[in-house]
Parts: C-alpha cells; structure tokens; sequence
C-alpha cells in the first residue's frame, strides 16, 4: 500500500471520527434539549395541576359552607315557621285573659270552668309549638331590648324608678325570639 493510500484512509477514518464525535455531540445535546423541555412540560403540567387543585378546593369548601347556611336556613324557618299564625293567636289569648277578669266578676262557676278549659287547651296546644309567654311583673327593671315602653309615669314609690309599674300587654316568644314585646308603664 502505498502511503499516499494509507494517508487519504487515515484521513477518511479522521473525518468518519469527527462526524461520529459530532454525530454524538449533536445527539447528545438534542437528548439534553429533550430532557430540558420535558422537564419544562412536566413542571408546567404540575402548576396547571396545583391551579385546578386549588381551584376544586375552593369550590368545595363554597360548597360545604352553602349546604351549612342552607341548613341553618332551613333549621330557623322550621322553627319560627308557625310565627304568623301564632302572632295572630296572641289577640285571642288576650281576649282569653280579659274574659276571664269579666267571668269572675259574673260568679257563673259553670262559664267560668268552661272558658278556662277553652283557654288552657290553647294555651297549651301553641306551647307544645313553641310559645312562651314572657315572664314579667310589677317591679321588674326596665329593660329597653325586651321591653317595650308605652308610656312613664311618676313612680308611686322611689324603689320603682325606672323600673317597671304596670303591665299593659303580655309578650310571648316563640323558640328564642320575642313575637309581641311586653308593654309595660315605666317609673320614672
């Protein structure tokens, strides 16, 4: 062989090494292009997973807090759902009282078991519903949130200033909620 030959295949073998090296080089770097941008995928895909997580998390919790405000909605219009007719019941107990204050005037002991039996019937059957009536009495401190002033007086006596002297109407609550506030006369 002679050495030109055996220069121009050295130097063919030369030039196949460097497009082997830069075949290399270049896959070499397209693999690291690939695991860049796969690494930039995935790490896009885990914040879009983080916003939707977020984003669920947050409904639910919307949700959990309507379904709470619906039942407690739901739970208080249960309660006071009788308050219309029970507010339109408050008159004929009135009337109730006043009748009996006139039976007893009549001495009738007839009319007057048979009215008393009417009224605490009524009475009872809107307790077991949830009417209470409110303890008031001669003597009892004014209070503005459960009382409700109609007129002031001079005190008959000093240890009756500001507070109550007579009652004028009774007030009822149903559940925790005053109905019909109490009118009363305050000293003053």
């Amino acid at each position: 062989m002679s050495s030109e030959n055996k220069e121009e295949i050295i130097n063919e073998h030369d030039d196949n090494q460097a497009v082997e090296t830069q075949a290399e080089e270049q896959e070499a770097q397209g693999e690291t292009d690939h695991q860049e941008s796969e690494a930039d995928e995935l790490k896009r895909y885990k914040e879009e997973l983080e916003k939707e997580k977020d984003k669920f998390l947050r409904l639910f919790a919307d949700f959990e807090n309507y379904k709470r405000r619906t039942g407690k909605e739901r739970i208080e219009m249960f309660k006071t759902a009788g308050q219309e007719v029970m507010q339109a019941m408050l008159p004929v107990l009135d009337d109730f009282d006043r009748a009996m204050v006139e039976i007893e005037k009549a001495k009738d002991k007839n009319l007057k078991k048979g009215v008393d039996l009417i009224s605490n019937k009524l009475r009872e059957t809107l307790k077991a519903k949830g009417l209470k009536q409110m303890e008031v009495k001669a003597g009892d401190v004014f209070d503005a949130e459960i009382h409700e002033a109609i007129t002031q007086i001079p005190a008959p006596k000093d240890d009756l200033k500001g507070k109550v002297v007579d009652v004028v109407e009774k007030g009822y609550q149903l559940g925790d909620k005053i109905i019909r506030y109490p009118k009363v006369v305050v000293g003053q």
